[in-house]
């Protein structure tokens, strides 16, 4: 069983993965404003797919049996393609803050999943901070401060919401996987998987919009996809795998509560936003519970040692 040779490792891959989720959210959600969602989807791929064999091969990792190949593929199906497929759909109807507050569901659900399907212990402490984090999520967004959401349409908020349960029960599964086998070339077959699951669909779309929508597409709109999605779907997801390897998934998935953070950190820095004070003590209160994880994970090795 691989695992990094110090603790502060895991923690940098976790942390680096979310950020690079929040910028790449930024850049998606704009570009959906003229780039229909399936499209989107190809086009952040299909580099990140390349780059992603380019570097397995440079690994030169060992080839696996069928036995094993089967399910890490299967979870390609379930992350990125049947995930981002809602998740996009739904994001080109409903508002941000609509999308991050049902995206701050995620980390709970993993909470849940973890301890019917993993077996991981369902501890209080857990629990609280997965619950704390979360009302520092809904303060992030601006929802705490700006009157609700009900700008979100129903049936978008169900697309996102079945993201969301994909996601979750992703990182679950994974979470198997990962103790076993090299993170890059799990990431590397699951973005294949997925990127086949895209072209699958896209044809639909064509349809729906009456001509080819790659056609349409700008050099700037092309180039920012393909930033986006090396950035969304090749370097955080290894990074992701990387850190889920060596802790349990129910500390992997709080650190998704980072991501609101990064985003509004990046709209603040970039796009010139100005954040309300409730923003920042959402900020703070979800990095305090981010820490109480890191801090009840470290406390239970030094406890059980021999157990993950």
């Amino acid at each position: 069983m691989s695992r990094h040779s110090s603790g502060v490792t895991p923690v940098v891959s976790l942390i680096g993965a979310t950020a690079l989720w929040a910028f790449a959210t930024v850049i998606s959600k704009k570009l959906l404003a003229t780039v229909p969602p399936i499209t989107l989807l190809v086009v952040q791929l299909v580099p990140s797919v390349m780059l992603l064999w380019i570097l397995a091969a440079a690994a030169r990792i060992a080839p696996l049996r069928w036995r094993v190949l089967v399910p890490v593929a299967l979870l390609g199906c379930l992350n990125p393609g049947l995930s981002y497929t809602l998740s996009l759909l739904g994001l080109t109807r409903t508002t941000a803050s609509v999308a991050t507050l049902l995206w701050a569901a995620e980390p709970a659900l993993i909470v849940g999943m973890a301890w019917l399907i993993l077996g991981e212990r369902l501890t209080a402490g857990r629990v609280a901070a997965t619950a704390v984090a979360a009302c520092g999520v809904a303060m992030v967004s601006g929802v705490a401060a700006g009157g609700g959401v009900s700008t979100g349409d129903l049936h978008s908020d169900a697309l996102i919401l079945g993201g969301v349960l994909c996601c979750a029960l992703y990182t679950v599964l994974a979470r198997k996987i990962t103790v076993a086998i090299d993170p890059l070339f799990t990431v590397t077959l699951q973005q294949t998987v997925g990127l086949a699951w895209a072209v699958v669909l896209w044809p639909l779309e064509w349809h729906q919009q009456g001509r080819t929508p790659l056609s349409a597409l700008t050099s700037t709109e092309i180039l920012g996809a393909a930033v986006s999605g090396v950035m969304y779907y090749g370097a955080a997801f290894w990074l992701y795998l990387k850190g889920l390897a060596c802790v349990p998934a129910s500390v992997a998935g709080g650190f998704l509560n980072l991501i609101p953070v990064f985003g509004v950190a990046t709209a603040f820095l970039f796009l010139g936003e100005r954040l309300a004070a409730v923003q920042w003590v959402g900020a703070a209160t979800i990095i305090l519970a981010v820490f109480v994880l890191l801090t009840l994970e470290a406390t239970r090795k030094v406890d059980r040692p021999n157990v993950i």
